[in-house]
This record gives C-alpha cells, structure tokens and sequence, in this order.
C-alpha cells in the first residue's frame, strides 16, 4: 500500500530551511529506508520510538512557529490561564494568511481544473495539509454559501479519490498522494 511505500531521497541538495535541511540528513542517513508512514510520525513527533530517537526532529511545532516568528507571519503572546502561563502565536502578517486562503479558494472555484493532475503541486500539497490539520473548512467561511458548497464538493470529490491510484498517474506528486493516504489510514 501508499502508506508502506519506502521514502528514497532523489537529492540531498540544501534547501535553505533548517529543519527540511535535517530531514533530508535523516532521510539520507536512515538503512533501511523507512515508510512514508513512519517519516510522518517520526517528524511529527507524534511517535516515541526508542530505536528510532535519533531521526526524531526535536521541538518541531516550535521550531516552525519560531521560523514565523523571524519572518514576520506569526507573533509570539503570553496568554494568562488561570493556573499557568502559556505562549502562543497568533497571526501577525494577516496580508499573508489573507493570500493563502485566496490561493486555496480560486484553486476550488476560478482556477478549477477538475484534474489534481493538473493542479499545482503546491497548491495540492497544501490542499492535503489543510485538510489533515482540519483548518480546510475555515478557509472557505468567508465564500457566498453557493460558492462554499461548490468548494466544499470539489474539496470532497478530491481527498476522496483513491491515493493509490492516483499516485500511479502521478508524475512527481507520488510523495503528496502518499501523505494523503497515510493521514486518511
């Protein structure tokens, strides 16, 4: 199946991000190599692996808030509960987020092209980590409710087409069909 499928690295080229640049060591540095699947909870941090701890990203939901931080996305509060204080990141660069959900929506409606083989890559990469993350549905509140429903459905008829099938069409886009079916397991 998608979800034991083995993640090979093609390139080991620097990417210029700090934690894709130590994934790819992992991935590079990992015999045998390991699942789609496994990469997912190893990077996630939502496994504890004993045997595994050193392909473990350390920290990531901080890390990645961090990394927002310093490009202005997010900006870093203090909120009082009670008990305890807690750090949290809320937006700061609405413009940005504003610019994503924009891209999201025309990619559902305007720039339908009824095929995710013609999609771009990015665009449905982001569609499949929405979707995970169950934030797709916010991205559409804002559309007219015939605009929301049309959306909603394409969004639909897509996340529930059959990732191994569509990864065998794929040219290039394996690895997002793969996530897809390790997130719908």
């Amino acid at each position: 199946s998608m979800v034991s499928l083995q993640v090979l690295l093609k390139s080991d080229a620097p990417t210029g991000d700090v934690l894709l640049d130590e994934t790819l060591r992992h991935i590079k540095a990992t015999e045998p190599a390991e699942t789609v699947q496994t990469w997912i909870e190893l990077l996630t941090g939502e496994t504890w692996n004993p045997f595994k701890l050193q392909y473990q990203l350390r920290n990531v939901r901080e890390r990645i808030a961090k990394a927002l931080v310093e490009k202005g996305i997010l900006t870093t509060e203090k909120q009082n509960f009670l008990l305890f204080d807690m750090t949290t990141h809320p937006v700061s660069n609405a413009s940005e987020k504003q610019r994503l959900v924009k891209r999201l929506q025309e990619s559902l409606l305007e720039r339908w092209v009824n095929d995710p083989h013609r999609m771009e890559r990015r665009t449905l990469a982001l569609l499949v980590l929405a979707h995970s993350s169950d934030v797709l549905e916010n991205v559409f509140t804002s559309l007219a409710d015939d605009q929301y429903d049309v959306a909603m459905n394409r969004t639909k008829d897509l996340l529930d087409m059959d990732p191994e099938v569509e990864a065998s069409k794929a040219k290039g886009a394996e690895m997002i069909w793969a996530v897809l079916a390790a997130f719908n397991k």
